[in-house]
């Protein structure tokens, strides 16, 4: 199995700088591939991603050198598991409210004794259909397991959490905390950005990775000035828009 470059990098405090795939789209993701980001992340909790739309996004990917992400819809065993068979390294589990959660997430991604994923990789691409006969020895180690703390409740329990043994990064969601908190939208409210850099603090004590995502430029520079290294930018979507809307008002007199 490749070594899990994100994951390596992530380790070594290397930021790695990401986009959004919304989409669902092959040509989009391939495109995205050639433009220098670090990461891509399928997004399959909010965008129309499901198996197979995610299987034709990383053959689109594979190749590159952008490292793709995969963000699940919900953390449950079988959703990690076809994933996981899809050939994904990297997962990223939304709404985790406590350690607990974290812990089950962590075992649905390492094959027994320490775990509980199940042995059907040997026919899926993860394991190249077959060609990779040590795929299941190897498969651990490589699995990058990402965690989105985006409540009040995971922010109460956010020393748990971090501190979970095969935890590699936690995210911290702006949109989904400041609306729980109580400003929906508000994502730069006061009592939000306060919250933010406390979990990063708390994050970074655990020896965690911290992983943010911000669409403006100078709000990303100060999550990376706190210690965030996995960073997302904004997405394939958004930056269409901007720039069909900013050609469709182009002033031609």
């Amino acid at each position: 199995m490749t070594d899990n470059k994100l994951k390596n990098a992530l380790a070594d405090n290397e930021l790695q700088r990401g986009i959004w795939l919304t989409l669902g789209s092959m040509a989009a993701a391939e495109l995205a591939s050639k433009t220098g980001f670090d990461w891509c992340l399928i997004d399959a909790e909010h965008g129309p991603n499901g198996l197979a739309q995610i299987q034709g996004q990383l053959m689109a990917l594979a190749g590159s050198d952008t490292q793709t992400v995969i963000r699940v819809p919900v953390g449950q065993d079988w959703v990690l598991k076809q994933v996981l068979d899809l050939g994904a390294q990297n997962i990223l589990v939304p709404l985790v409210h406590t350690a607990e959660q974290a812990r089950q997430i962590v075992a649905a991604t390492r094959y027994p004794p320490n775990g509980t994923r199940g042995m059907g990789a040997t026919l899926a691409r993860a394991s190249g259909y077959g060609s990779t006969p040590d795929y299941a020895k190897t498969a651990d180690k490589n699995i990058c397991v990402m965690v989105q703390v985006e409540s009040v409740e995971a922010a109460e329990n956010i020393d748990g959490i971090a501190n979970t043994e095969g935890v590699d990064v936690v995210f911290i969601g702006p949109a989904d905390l400041s609306a729980d908190m109580g400003f929906p939208g508000q994502y730069r409210h006061p009592d939000v950005l306060v919250e933010i850099e406390r979990l990063t603090t708390r994050i970074l004590a655990a020896g965690k990775t911290v992983g943010v995502v911000w669409f403006d430029p100078d709000h990303a520079r100060e999550a990376v000035a706190q210690g965030a290294r996995f960073v997302g930018l904004g997405s394939e979507t958004s930056t269409l828009m901007a720039g069909l809307r900013q050609l469709s008002e182009l002033d031609l007199s």
